[in-house]
């Protein structure tokens, strides 16, 4: 794999919409205390979105990254379950997907569904456990999360679906956390950047399929 290829194999208006999130991510931490290892994550996540939009296994690679990088800035307001999710969930799919892209396995849609549930019932039970903030907002975020996991792992052209949703439901917590402490104020414009990004990659995969189901 080489960066040098992935970097210019972007389009104007995908270089346009990197440069544009990130940004909207810096300027939003701007005046903010201890910032630098959250525009560094945000900026590795937002990396890592666009690389996923175009298929690349750099993007799942970012993930891993962002993933750690991640759970340390959601224990510091006790969101447990985005620790849980980053760490115990996202972490090794995003390794897997690394393996599972090179040899393109296809999706398991019965499986999807019942996993999604079993999760999201095992995952309410221990952030209740653990005093989560939001727990039932944070028990949405573990099942959207997941979802969209799952479906990156299997290469799905909606996995992009999968993470919008999940980007909104993060909006959701760290607005609550932004309104106990602004310092947290720049993580909701972060995920409204994921968000519009994952928009882009849901429209892009399902181009590149139609294309490809052209050629077929």
């Amino acid at each position: 794999m080489s960066i040098k290829k992935a970097l210019k194999s972007l389009t104007k208006f995908e270089i346009i919409l990197w440069i544009i999130s990130i940004l909207v991510i810096i300027v939003s931490y701007l005046g903010q205390e201890h910032s630098l290892l959250n525009i560094i994550t945000s900026i590795i996540g937002i990396t890592g979105v666009l690389f996923l939009a175009k298929a690349h296994v750099l993007g799942p690679m970012l993930f891993v990254l962002f993933a750690v990088l991640y759970a340390v800035i959601s224990y510091t307001f006790r969101y447990y379950g985005e620790v849980i999710t980053y760490l115990v969930m996202d972490l090794p799919i995003s390794i897997a997907s690394i393996i599972s892209w090179i040899r393109n396995p296809k999706k398991q849609t019965i499986v999807l569904v019942i996993s999604s549930i079993i999760v999201t019932i095992i995952f309410y039970f221990i952030l209740k456990a653990l005093n989560t903030e939001n727990l039932y907002v944070s028990t949405i975020s573990i099942t959207t999360s997941f979802i969209a996991s799952y479906l990156m792992f299997y290469r799905s052209r909606f996995y992009g679906l999968g993470y919008a949703a999940n980007d909104v439901v993060l909006i959701c917590l760290w607005t609550y956390a932004s309104i106990r402490d602004v310092s947290y104020l720049p993580m909701v414009l972060c995920f409204l950047m994921f968000f519009i990004n994952d928009i882009y990659a849901l429209i892009n995969w399902n181009r590149m399929y139609r294309k490809q189901k052209i050629a077929n």
